[in-house]
């Protein structure tokens, strides 16, 4: 047997987390087992579903990495198969015809919450407004009695009173299928083998029991994951900050990353945190997915994004800047000098926002101070230091970090003084601010003719001794 599952989202918005995790989890156990995974758009919602999000999901899917091997195949485009399949159904005497309107059965609802009951469908309602040119639902003609049993492969039986589910419609009066009828299609067609969702489907497992049995389908083996849950411990949600793939490929997160991070939510090996994608499908298997909800910590994200920014060449993270720093109006090129100064900031990037956002020194034309910075260190008495610098770097042949470190080394020495002593006042002229890379290699990427422009400006702005009094 060929191991074949799906993801199918609905195209309602963007790809948010919880959908991409269950993305992952399908791919990964297809790619474990050898076998195939499906694309699958459940479009049948015809006021939400937007050919925008279609889109956005397969773009961010694409981004992931998630290939699919079939798809994305559309419900949209199989009308024609659920309708035929609830015909034969109504032929069968499993489903019937039913003519009360949504209107009327909306207000049957207000009755019952005005009275403080849960709606119950009764099969006579099904007869009213009954016409030959009158518009129809389909509904499945449930039991009465007994139980329905979900075999789970995380949570083993999980039983249900067959009372509790009332005749439910499989085909709507626009000929339209209902959710779990189209699923249950879809995955029996699509010889589907393995169901891996979330646990906020579980509800919707009888209905579909119930559909396949009616179509003497085979029901394929199910695994509820647990949701995802937000440092709160309540459902992850938009109050909790980003919660779509978009929206973290936007802030500066790697593929690899959101691939590790949530392959780790709700799945364990051991103590590892990180893994190569070739590594997650050798090791992927539901006998180690948990059954208790995971907990989304955006500061192991962020860490495990950052080392993943560490560890990639500095060229592939330069290609991936460029296009964000030229959005910000930066026109920068693949060269020696990008590839030095990403080398640097990767150092204490969490993010690829977090160099793009701190790399406009290396480039800017003229410096602009932070006003604290330039109060504190920009300051007379280190006029003569800096001055005595711009002497010593000027009649360096060779502007390198040896030669340079040695010149600070002389300043130091002759002025007494620790290097934070100098290297702040230095950094401030050079980047604006007092945080940079070590001052050493700033000055390296710069080279010696900014830094010596950069200098002589900061020493100009800085007030001699007897005006700072």
């Amino acid at each position: 047997m060929t191991v074949r599952t799906r993801f199918a989202p609905s195209p309602t918005g963007s790809l948010h987390i919880g959908g991409a995790r269950t993305a992952i989890f399908n791919w990964l156990f297809a790619r474990h087992a050898g076998g195939e995974f499906i694309l699958r758009i459940e479009d049948t919602d015809r006021t939400r579903s937007t050919e925008e999000s279609i889109q956005e999901i397969t773009q961010a899917m694409e981004w992931l990495g998630l290939d699919w091997d079939e798809g994305p195949f559309r419900q949209s485009d199989r009308l024609d198969i659920y309708q035929k399949l609830a015909n034969e159904l109504l032929e069968s005497g499993k489903a019937y015809k039913c003519y009360v309107t949504p209107e009327e059965l909306g207000e049957k609802r207000k009755e019952a919450q005005n009275t403080g009951e849960v709606l119950r469908y009764k099969r006579e309602w099904a007869k009213v407004n009954e016409g030959v040119d009158n518009p129809y639902a389909i509904r499945l003609q449930t039991p009465d009695e007994g139980t329905i049993e979900v075999q789970d492969l995380l949570r083993g039986t999980v039983t249900f009173d067959a009372k509790e589910v009332d005749d439910f419609v499989i085909l709507k009066r626009d000929g339209f299928p209902t959710y779990n009828f189209a699923v249950v299609v879809d995955d029996a067609t699509m010889k589907i083998t393995h169901v891996i969702r979330g646990d906020d489907h579980l509800i919707n497992t009888p209905r579909q029991v119930l559909i396949y049995n009616a179509l003497s389908y085979e029901i394929p083996k199910i695994a509820h994951v647990s949701m995802i849950l937000g440092s709160d411990n309540k459902r992850l949600s938009k109050r909790h900050g980003a919660t779509s793939v978009v929206a973290y490929k936007d802030r500066g997160y790697l593929p690899e990353a959101i691939i590790n991070f949530l392959s780790r939510l709700g799945w364990s090996y051991g103590d590892q945190e990180i893994f190569s994608k070739t590594e997650l499908i050798e090791k992927f298997t539901l006998d180690n997915v948990g059954k208790s909800a995971a907990v989304f910590n955006e500061e192991k994200l962020d860490w495990l994004n950052g080392w993943y920014i560490r560890n990639k060449p500095p060229q592939e993270i330069a290609q991936l800047v460029i296009p964000i720093l030229k959005e910000k109006g930066l026109e920068v090129e693949l060269d020696e000098k990008l590839i030095k100064i990403i080398k640097e900031l990767s150092q204490r990037a969490k993010t690829l926002l977090d160099i793009t956002n701190t790399i406009n020194y290396f480039y800017t034309e003229e410096i602009e101070y932070e006003e604290k910075a330039k109060n504190k260190f920009l300051k007379a008495e280190n006029k003569p230091v800096l001055q005595d610098l711009v002497d010593k770097l000027s009649n360096l042949s060779n502007f390198n970090m040896d030669e340079t470190h040695k010149v600070f080394d002389r300043v130091m020495e002759e002025r007494e003084l620790k290097l934070g002593k100098i290297a702040q006042p230095v950094r401030v002229a050079l980047t604006g601010g007092t945080v940079s890379p070590g001052i050493f290699e700033v000055m390296d990427i710069l080279g010696k003719d900014e830094v010596l422009k950069r200098l002589n400006a900061a020493i100009y702005v800085i007030p001699n001794e007897e005006s700072s009094n």
